[in-house]
């Protein structure tokens, strides 16, 4: 079991902070990798061709380490709703009036807008998967999914309050009505298990400053091979054949560099955002996301404990995700709870008329003991 790597973290002692969800924070390893590529562009001389490149194909190596699947089915994205935003206009081109988009109710707004777009585009149906009352969204999203199904759009665990979804199930269920699907995984990539070969989504996307441990503007795209051939959102430079060669760049090729590397975002080889997200990727692939999943489970158990003792209702650990646990409460929250906490170094968010908690490993036993007693202080 991974014990509290509090260390390796810029958290003051009498700081509790359960919002990764939210925001995780840096790494002190990837701070210092950022400011000291924010100072390589003081001298410029020194940036080579290579430098371009190479962080890149240490990003898609670290990637595949880290989560599996193929280093070349990655790519550098800035965003998740740059990812999205690549996949829907692919699909704008392939989907008919006849066919249907399936998405979740209340699904994060990069994981619904895209596919709204691309169904008034396309003229297909977008279906909204209802909020199920079990939490059992797998069952839910299943019941939807029929022979008109043309893509899936859907995350493995939900970002309110982290039900999870099944999505080997999903995938099968998929692929047996001849759809795609599409993971945006931002809220659990990095923190809960994900079997690529097993569920074989056709692309997969995540922002990087949750759960992958990057700093802001560093995100993650996975094609699936049979789309490395797919139109990228933008066509830039160093995306094409040849890029290594700067003299010849105006000798414009049709050709893209090979695997998903066309799905690269410009300005892939900014001296700040790949370092530091290099450093998240080794610290994960240390670690190991199955090590990660099994310490956060045991993490958020105990504070499911602490808020049933005062009256909430977590989601049932069958639907439960191992790193995101939100809870109920039977009346209403005070409007100023997540303040109240906040004004007692402790750090949560609030969905609705619930309560969402989401640590990472820094997290101590001071902190749960801090948490426990602003619980039994405010909620009761």
């Amino acid at each position: 079991m991974l014990q509290a790597q509090r260390q390796l973290f810029d958290i003051p002692p009498d700081i509790a902070y359960f919002n990764c969800a939210y925001n995780a924070p840096l790494l002190r390893e990837a701070a210092e990798a950022l400011v000291e590529g924010a100072l390589t562009k003081c001298h410029p001389w020194q940036r080579t061709p290579d430098d371009f490149f190479a962080p890149a194909e240490a990003f898609r190596q670290l990637a595949a380490r880290a989560l599996g699947g193929a280093a070349d089915c990655y790519a550098v994205i800035p965003s998740a709703s740059y990812g999205t935003a690549t996949v829907g206009r692919i699909y704008e081109e392939l989907l008919s009036p006849s066919d249907e988009i399936v998405v979740l109710h209340e699904a994060f707004p990069s994981n619904y807008l895209p596919w709204l777009r691309a169904s008034r585009v396309s003229g297909a149906r977008l279906v909204i998967v209802a909020t199920p009352d079990d939490h059992d969204w797998t069952r839910a999203v299943l019941e939807r999914i029929t022979s008109n199904t043309r893509l899936v759009a859907v995350p493995n665990c939900h970002w309110t309050n982290g039900a999870v979804l099944d999505l080997a199930a999903i995938a099968d269920a998929t692929r047996a009505c001849g759809a795609s699907l599409v993971v945006e995984v931002t809220q659990s990539l990095g923190a809960m298990p994900l079997d690529l070969d097993r569920v074989r989504p056709d692309f997969m996307i995540a922002a990087g400053y949750k759960w992958l441990l990057f700093p802001y503007g560093l995100s993650l795209f996975y094609a699936a091979p049979q789309w490395h051939d797919a139109r990228p959102l933008e066509e830039t430079w160093l995306g094409r054949a040849g890029a290594e060669v700067f003299e010849n760049l105006v000798n414009y090729t049709d050709d893209y560099q090979p695997g998903a590397r066309r799905f690269d975002m410009g300005q892939k080889s900014i001296p700040t955002l790949l370092p530091a997200g290099l450093v998240g990727f080794r610290q994960l692939g240390d670690w190991g996301v199955e090590r990660i999943a099994s310490a956060l489970k045991g993490i958020n158990g105990r504070i499911a404990g602490m808020l049933e003792a005062v009256g909430f209702e977590p989601v049932p650990e069958a639907f439960r995700s191992p790193h995101i646990l939100g809870a109920a409460s039977a009346k209403p929250l005070s409007p100023t709870i997540t303040a109240d906490l906040a004004a007692r170094n402790v750090f949560i968010s609030r969905r609705g008329n619930a309560l969402r908690f989401a640590p990472h490993l820094h997290v101590t036993e001071a902190d749960l003991g801090r948490l426990e007693e602003a619980l039994s202080t405010l909620c009761r």
